[in-house]
């Protein structure tokens, strides 16, 4: 860094709200942290609003939305800047002024102009599980509302029936072999979630750590053999230019009659048609999705008409918890740019 005594700015939003990033930073450093400046990004809508122009920006890059100029001016003047969802075009990077570091409140970093920060010898930090537990329990939970039949259950009941029949789509874990495509910070915290269950468990990483692997009792395979041996099939990798739409008709087409296929991490990791296809045919058992290609689902997208499939609206990350653990975590990244400035 710089400078001596940073300016720190952080635009929040109704998700990870500025003052409780603020609150965290000055805790961690005895309350007498240089000049923070803290300021909610908020549009009308609120966070449906945000998670939806979020997508656009996972799709098309922070240019993809308008932000007020004010909070543009604003970042520009950071030395170091804190934001969550709040899109960071590549004019904040140009010309004499703009951060040294940007650090993200999550895991993904879709809504920093990546290419412009490079250029301009700008740090971009990020923060990995912090809503890994989330993601982990919802997973596990889409995964025993598909097999067992719960959510189906329950509309049958709202809608005055009583659904009992349901064919061979029901079954229990126990037994079964249940495969992870990706294995980071959500991939391991699943892992201690469904170890109770009696389940193998095999994972398709070629950067994962086979002594880590190991450790947590679970056995590293090939991409297509995840699909050809896994009952149950849960994608938890990261979304990058390089595996988007990896899954594909031909790992789909790999899969038992039998398995189901659950998808919490992001939708453009799997070709969204050729998935659509193998459930409407009936050749496997099911789905539970809570990632999809356009959000929210339209009126009449043909998703919304399957009876093989569970469907969430894209909340795994979002609890309060989550939430909260952002400041705490982005607290860390400050703490070590401020440590490494007085080195």
């Amino acid at each position: 860094m710089s400078v001596s005594s940073p300016r720190i700015v952080v635009i929040g939003d109704v998700f990870v709200p500025a003052h409780i990033v603020c609150e965290a930073i000055r805790l961690r450093n005895g309350g007498d942290t240089a000049d923070i400046v803290a300021v909610d990004w908020t549009i009308p809508g609120g966070g449906s609003e945000i998670h939806a122009l979020q997508h656009q920006v996972e799709l098309h890059g922070p240019d993809a939305v308008d932000v007020p100029a004010d909070l543009v001016d604003l970042a520009t003047s950071a030395d170091i800047l804190v934001v969550h969802f709040f899109p960071v075009p590549a004019r904040v990077f140009a010309g004499d002024a703009g951060p040294e570091a940007v650090i993200v409140a999550r895991a993904g970093t879709e809504n920093i102009d990546l290419a412009a920060a490079a250029a301009n010898a700008v740090e971009v930090h990020n923060i990995a599980g912090r809503n890994a537990p989330a993601v982990a329990e919802l997973t596990l939970g889409l995964i025993l509302a598909e097999m067992r039949n719960i959510a189906r259950a329950d509309r049958s009941i709202s809608a005055g029936g009583w659904r009992k029949e349901y064919g061979s789509r029901s079954a229990e874990l126990a037994g079964r072999t249940v495969g992870l495509i990706g294995y980071g910070s959500v991939g391991r915290q699943f892992v201690k979630l469904i170890s109770g269950f009696d389940v193998r468990v095999i994972v398709s990483d070629p950067f994962a750590d086979p002594a880590a692997l190991e450790a947590d009792g679970v056995l590293s395979v090939g991409f297509d053999e995840v699909f050809e041996q896994s009952d149950v099939i849960t994608v938890c990798a990261r979304l990058t230019e390089k595996n988007t739409g990896f899954i594909g008709a031909d790992q789909l087409a790999r899969m038992k009659p039998t398995a189901y296929f659950v998808n919490t991490a992001r939708s453009r990791l799997v070709d969204d048609g050729a998935l659509l296809t193998v459930l409407q045919q009936g050749r496997i058992a099911g789905a539970a999705l809570d990632v999809f290609d356009q959000e929210p689902l339209p009126i009449d997208s043909p998703w919304r008409g399957l009876d093989n499939v569970t469907l969430t609206t894209h909340f795994a990350g979002d609890t309060p918890e989550s939430f909260t653990r952002s400041g705490a975590l982005v607290a860390d990244v400050v703490e070590r740019i401020l440590g490494a400035e007085g080195e």
